[in-house]
């Protein structure tokens, strides 16, 4: 098996090559059963790899799989090869990315069943499983960086899959040219490395690293670059807007995509690259912070959003900000802990919104919903699992992710804790008012629409019921020992963290007591928030109204979204188009139209007088030939 680990990027690649040749002439039947059977056995074969490891790690041997396929090119010393690295930590990540791929193909078979691009959208899918798996695959950042472009690309065509609606076509260049700003950053640190440690293969990257001495200047500048790249991908603060726009995509592709593996990608490189992390306080403090603001402002914004998408969307900003927390206190297996149930809970909030607007006849406006949770009893069940989940009530999984990221922040400084459990309430708000909207209360749709009420087919409802018990049960991955656990996740993890905790990586020293405080007050706040949105919306029927632009105050702000996209079009956008225009016309058309332009009429002007003196008279011949040989004669009289 360890020889053919290069199957498992390979399979779903021959997907997307024979869905995407075949698209219109293969039966959907045939599509969707390579569609899925690829990434199937992608994953079984990521779950062999996942139980080498483990065998290795309980075993006290070296849990690490290297497989060299080639050498790619050479440039001087400079030797990059195509190799691939399955230790602890890519092996989760396959686990995840194959394995809720999966369900997510599987979903997509019945919700996309009805369009006529069907065998395009999983040409896409398989494309970007096939770039995400090399990404998390790769030894070395320069393959990383290959997969990191490539779910950017495929992140393009799945937003704007329907792009003959020109808004969700913006949405799609949005998100590829925000993304293109952090790449841009990760571009530049890998020439930083390179330079500095004369290698990408990470092996040697941080053997070196762990060389060097903590605040050193270059490994402040590479690490403050490979944050820039994250929060392109991971969408953190400033470069977070596209991720709520990308909501025009299909719902499985917001499941797949923006929910449980893309952007994680920031985080996961990070966590692969902690030593250098370690090595750059100011770094980690920075992250800290703007992962701190971009969780509250993002959970901010969801608590008036009326589309049932972008409550979701707000919300992975926010749960992404949260990750980053935990990064910057030095809980890389708190944050790493988070991906893993975030994409479990996520995915299947996302899935069983699909699910909704799939009943809902395509409507996404929560404010005509409500009371479907007799019509649509699996979506309803589910979706309470998944929303107790992130709100972080036991024994669920966003429990024990959650409340670990909260703890290290408590200990870091008491103001990140503050900042952390109060976006935690407004986390704890906006999901039971988004369950409540739905399925609480009378229904607030047409007549059609609840003619037509009715829950999804099992290829649907199935990947929903797996996530939900994930969800359920996923937290118990990593119990701490306050609750009677044993760390099993941070132990598997640690091999990834041995340079960083010779180093000094921060190390949770709480004492049991103040963790039941900290978990308690999280727990009760979450239960309280429920309490108080349930009464606002289920018992005094406090819809939100048709326009809730009439609101003021901090309701308008969060509806509007604190006029952010407004703030960048007026300080960014509109300057540089009017920067165009000027340039356009002044340097462009005057300028260099105007040189090529005027030097072509020259000649074209010139070769018109002189074509006049070709006339065809011999007369007129003669006499030039005369006035030649009188200038002649001149010339040399007097020179």
């Amino acid at each position: 098996m360890k020889e053919l680990i290069w199957l498992i990027p390979l399979i779903p690649f021959v997907g997307f090559v024979i869905n995407g040749l075949g698209r219109n002439v293969l039966p959907k039947a045939l599509v969707g059963i390579i569609g899925c059977g690829t990434v199937l056995l992608s994953f079984l074969l990521s779950v062999s790899l996942y139980l080498d490891i483990k065998a290795a790690r309980d075993a006290g041997e070296v849990a690490e799989i290297s497989r060299h396929l080639f050498d790619w090119f050479a440039v001087g010393n400079l030797k990059v090869s195509l190799s691939f690295l399955i230790d602890p930590l890519s092996s989760l990540m396959l686990l995840i990315i194959t394995g809720v791929g999966l369900l997510i193909h599987l979903y997509s078979y019945s919700y996309m069943s009805g369009d006529n691009g069907f065998g395009k959208f999983f040409a896409y899918l398989n494309l970007f499983i096939f770039f995400m798996t090399i990404l998390v695959m790769g030894s070395n950042y320069l393959v990383m960086f290959i997969g990191w472009e490539g779910v950017g690309l495929c992140s393009y065509l799945l937003i704007g899959f329907w792009f003959k609606n020109s808004s969700y076509a913006s949405a799609a260049k949005k998100a590829f040219v925000m993304n293109r700003i952090g790449d841009l950053g990760f571009l530049i640190a890998m020439f930083f490395i390179l330079s500095t440690f004369g290698s990408l293969e990470y092996k040697e990257v941080f053997g070196q690293a762990a060389t060097l001495s903590v605040g050193d200047s270059t490994v402040l500048i590479i690490t403050l670059l490979l944050f820039v790249a994250a929060t392109g991908k991971s969408a953190q603060i400033p470069l977070f807007t596209w991720l709520p726009d990308a909501m025009a995509g299909p719902t499985p592709v917001s499941a797949l995509i923006h929910a449980a593996t893309m952007v994680t990608a920031g985080i996961y490189m990070v966590v692969r690259s902690n030593i250098l992390f370690t090595l750059s306080p100011v770094t980690m403090e920075i992250m800290a912070i703007v992962g701190l603001a971009t969780a509250l402002i993002a959970a901010f914004i969801a608590l008036t959003q009326n589309d049932i998408k972008k409550v979701l969307a707000y919300s992975t900003v926010s749960q992404l900000g949260y990750m980053f927390l935990a990064l910057g206190v030095g809980a890389f297996t708190g944050a790493f802990f988070h991906v893993l149930t975030h994409a479990f809970f996520k995915a299947l909030l996302f899935l069983g919104a699909g699910s909704v607007i799939h009943a809902m006849s395509n409507e996404q406006d929560m404010r005509s919903m409500g009371g479907l949770r007799k019509s649509l009893p699996v979506t309803f069940v589910t979706m309470l699992i998944g929303t107790i989940a992130i709100s972080g009530i036991p024994p669920l999984a966003g429990f024990f992710s959650k409340d670990e990221i909260l703890a290290y922040a408590f200990q870091h400084n008491i103001l990140y804790w503050a900042v952390g459990f109060l976006t935690a309430l407004f986390t704890a708000f906006y999901m039971f008012r988004l369950l409540y909207l739905t399925f609480f209360g009378e229904f607030r749709g047409t007549a059609e629409q609840k003619s037509h009420l009715h829950e999804s087919p099992w290829q649907m409802t199935l990947p929903l019921i797996v996530l939900a018990i994930l969800s359920a049960i996923g937290g118990f991955m990593n119990v701490p020992e306050a609750l009677g656990g044993h760390h099993n996740l941070a132990h598997f993890l640690a091999p990834i963290f041995e340079g960083s905790n010779a180093i000094g990586s921060t190390t949770l020293t709480l004492s049991h007591s103040t963790e039941y405080i900290l978990m308690g007050a999280s727990v009760l706040g979450a239960i309280v928030m429920a309490i108080v949105a349930y009464n606002t919306y289920v018992s005094k029927k406090n819809i939100p109204v048709a326009d809730d632009k009439a609101e003021g105050g901090l309701h308008a702000l969060s509806y509007n979204k604190l006029y952010i996209d407004e703030l960048y079009d007026a300080v960014i956008v509109n300057p540089l188009k009017k920067l165009s225009t000027v340039l356009y016309k002044y340097v462009d058309r005057l300028g260099i139209d105007g040189f090529v332009n005027g030097l072509g009429e020259f000649f074209v002007g010139s070769g018109k007088g002189i074509r006049l003196l070709q006339s065809g008279h011999v007369g007129f011949y003669i006499f030039m030939m005369v006035i030649g040989v009188v200038a002649i004669l001149i010339y040399g009289f007097f020179y």
